[in-house]
């Protein structure tokens, strides 16, 4: 009778499990059978914004399912980051997420509300984009050397908006390596610096590649710099800014990733789709156009970025002298 007993038993446990794993299965196979959810931890207009966007719009028609944006601002992105770490690893609830949120946070802020690493799965790096240096008209400088002579004459008196960690750490880290002062100002994003300083609230703002475009072309700001290692093609009379900083570099960084534990068949058709819609040319345009390079890897290669660049935030970080908040 026992022996009956225990046949029926594991029998049993056998039966669940490949019911269970069957289900797995047929769930990757049909998924996405519903609308997918991207959340974005900056707000509308941001860089991310767009790239979060752009990605929804085209895998979207890749997948046959619709995707949403839903934008999360807040806390360097924390905000956003924190409810998808927390939603269930189906593949619905996705993050669109940047350098700030899966790297620079662990140094810039005391508290982080979950680990880069283990609470989270990578799917794909998608794009990068450099910062652009722009002023209001108010400041009187002409270039990039007369504007650093001038935050060298004014110790603490000019004011930088910083919407991110890439924008903050921008602002610092150029002050620091000048010898020079400025005061940070937070905001929420990027876009609510930039109505800040054209109000003359603030004077600078490092603004991402796009939002720094549509303010140049409307001849409502003064641009000195980009903060990538070379010219961007998009604004090729403007310098790099290590030029005259020999040393200065900052490009962020944007990427898909999901909540801990996504099954690796979901993993595998994110990546397949991902893949196939960033070779888009359309999509390219798109991104280009918005002051995005695309850059992407796999999932692998964004587990590699992220350990890495939690370490180089760090290094970023002590460089602009900056305290965690």
């Amino acid at each position: 009778m026992q022996f009956r007993t225990f046949r029926a038993t594991a029998l049993a446990t056998v039966i669940v499990a490949s019911a269970f794993a069957t289900s797995s299965v047929a769930l990757a196979q049909t998924y996405p059978a519903k609308p997918i959810k991207f959340v974005v931890p900056f707000p509308a207009g941001s860089a991310t914004d767009v790239v979060g966007r752009v990605l929804a719009e085209a895998l979207g028609k890749e997948f046959g399912q619709s995707i949403v944006v839903e934008n999360k601002a807040g806390a360097q992105g924390t905000i956003g980051a924190g409810e998808v770490k927390n939603a269930a690893p189906d593949g619905y609830t996705l993050l669109v997420t940047t350098s700030t949120t899966q790297a620079a946070v662990v140094s810039l802020l005391k508290k982080v509300p979950y680990d880069p690493v283990k609470d989270f799965t990578p799917i794909g790096k998608i794009a990068t984009t450099p910062f652009v240096l722009i002023t209001n008209d108010k400041v009187p400088a002409t270039d990039l050397k007369s504007f650093i002579a001038y935050v060298k004459a004014n110790p603490g008196k000019v004011r930088f908006g910083q919407g991110s960690s890439g924008s903050w750490v921008s602002g610092s880290l150029f002050a620091s390596m000048i010898g020079g002062d400025m005061q940070m100002v937070p905001y929420k994003g990027i876009p609510p610096a930039i109505t800040d300083m054209l109000g003359g609230s603030i004077e600078v703002v490092f603004a991402d590649l796009g939002n720094a475009q549509a303010q140049i072309k409307g001849g409502k700001v003064k641009a000195f710099g980009v903060t990538s290692t070379r010219r961007a093609p998009q604004l090729p009379e403007l310098p790099a800014i290590t030029e005259q900083v020999p040393g200065y570099e900052l490009v962020p960084w944007f990427a898909l990733v999901g909540p801990a534990n996504l099954p690796k068949d979901i993993i595998a058709k994110l990546e397949s789709g991902m893949k196939k819609v960033l070779a888009n040319a359309e999509v390219k345009s798109k991104m280009n156009g918005a002051g995005l390079d695309i850059d992407s890897t796999d999932a692998a290669g964004l587990a590699k970025l992220i350990d890495s660049e939690v370490k180089r935030w760090g290094q970023l970080t002590k460089a602009a002298k900056i305290e965690a908040e």
